[in-house]
């Protein structure tokens, strides 16, 4: 979510302040365990001078041949993708596309998933968020013009609006999971859409010119309002028109489950191919909280607290990610931005996703600083070289320090996965 939303920050703040004071067993953020980051990319700057480009959502893509030449693919926004080594060097700039005329909205890369297919191959995709679409390139980490390569379909449509106008009014492609189907091997991308709760299922193919196009399968839409255990209803507070959005998603390949972060209300299990009733596993603090919105401030002003919201987790939820284990086990991260932190609950649904701990990312220097109202997150289990024999956890730092105090700075974290899988063991 873009920091701008001041409206809902401000009642995170204000309802995750009482939470802690009125509930005494939630653990406050500043008790958690504490990662550090070993490396940090460039930072980005959301402004003219920086080509308005602002980080947001990382993939990690594992060199099968030389894990040492391992890949991290991020999104910039406006700024379109970045392409980092392990080192959190930048290897390649992606621009996004204009759009269709000089008075339509920009290109604007918003998030980023892997598709490993032996029909595909390996892809990242990315939402468009400013044209409404997905792009889709081909990894060759010996590339001749980099280790990206754009092989969208020429003729690719808008994922969710009808019509030009509808795409300037930007509730187009957001947030984004990708997943193959062991049995078919068919890909498939989840996408959700900006200010509404729909979340889209579309099919990736192979296009007869060697372009890889989708096909809209089938779409699902969210609750935007909940019945209470005193029996009133409650809708999160926003901007007028505004329903409560999906962003950070990430499927499980063990079991096709879709875990889908509602950012003002908690996290949702369901099936991948969007069939069948959704689980609400966990709640934001600010659940069931009543807010009122003022025009003039553009803000909301929290009610009572009727008790009814999680304690793990304050508005937005926002990157999940998965932690994975040969044997089935392992962890769902979940960005908490509100309070910069991070939760981490049980990957087998057996055990109903419990809570296992939670951990912060800390600064590990004066100039190494952690992850600040952190955007997407990526985990990778797997051995990638020297660097990360232990696997890697990227995080977007929505606030990167040291920089200047009025320029828009952000970038990611490159964090030890063993690190964090101890933090939450401990």
């Amino acid at each position: 979510m873009p920091a701008a939303r001041t409206s809902l920050a401000v009642l995170a703040t204000a309802v995750a302040t009482l939470a802690v004071a009125a509930t005494g067993p939630v653990q406050a953020a500043s008790r958690l365990p504490v990662v550090t980051p070993r490396a940090e990319t460039a930072a980005l700057h959301d402004d003219e001078a920086g080509g308005d480009a602002d980080a947001d959502d990382p993939a990690i893509w594992r060199n099968p041949a030389d894990p040492d030449r391992s890949l991290v693919v991020a999104t910039a926004k406006q700024g379109g993708l970045r392409v980092y080594d392990l080192d959190a060097r930048e290897v390649q700039s992606i621009p996004a596309p204009a759009g269709p005329g000089a008075d339509n909205a920009p290109g604007r890369f918003n998030n980023v998933d892997l598709v490993h297919s032996a029909r595909l191959g390996d892809l990242a995709v990315t939402t468009d968020r400013g044209n409404d679409r997905l792009r889709v390139y081909r990894i060759d980490r010996d590339g001749a013009d980099g280790p990206l390569a754009d092989v969208t379909g020429r003729t690719v449509p808008a994922v969710f609006s009808a019509s030009q106008d509808e795409v300037d009014e930007q509730r187009t492609a957001y947030g984004l999971a990708t997943f193959t189907d062991p049995a078919t091997e068919r890909s498939f991308a989840l996408v959700s859409r900006r200010e509404r709760t729909r979340i889209a299922l579309l099919e990736l193919v192979s296009e007869a010119d060697g372009s890889v196009g989708y096909r809209k399968v089938r779409t699902l839409d969210l609750p935007h309002s909940f019945r209470l255990p005193n029996g009133t209803s409650w809708s999160p507070c926003g901007e007028p028109g505004e329903l409560p959005q999906v962003e950070g998603m990430v499927v499980d390949p063990a079991n096709g489950m879709l875990y889908a972060g509602q950012e003002d209300v908690g996290i949702w299990r369901l099936k991948a191919d969007l069939t069948g009733a959704p689980k609400l596993i966990d709640r934001v603090r600010e659940y069931g909280v009543p807010g009122t919105y003022d025009e003039a401030t553009e803000e909301c002003a929290a009610g009572a607290d009727p008790g009814f919201g999680g304690k793990r987790l304050t508005a937005d939820v926002e990157g999940l990610t998965l932690v994975q284990e040969d044997d089935g086990d392992g962890l769902l991260l979940a960005s908490s931005q509100g309070d910069d932190t991070f939760a981490a609950y049980d990957r087998e649904v057996s055990d109903a996703n419990e809570y296992e701990g939670g951990f912060r990312v800390a600064g590990a220097s004066a100039t190494l600083d952690g992850s600040e109202e952190c955007d997407g997150a990526a985990a990778l289990n797997e051995p990638l070289g020297r660097r990360y024999p232990n696997g890697l956890l990227v995080v977007q730092d929505g606030h990167d320090a040291p920089g200047e105090s009025e320029r828009p700075s952000t970038n990611f974290k490159f964090v030890d996965l063993g690190k964090v899988i101890d933090a939450v063991d401990d």
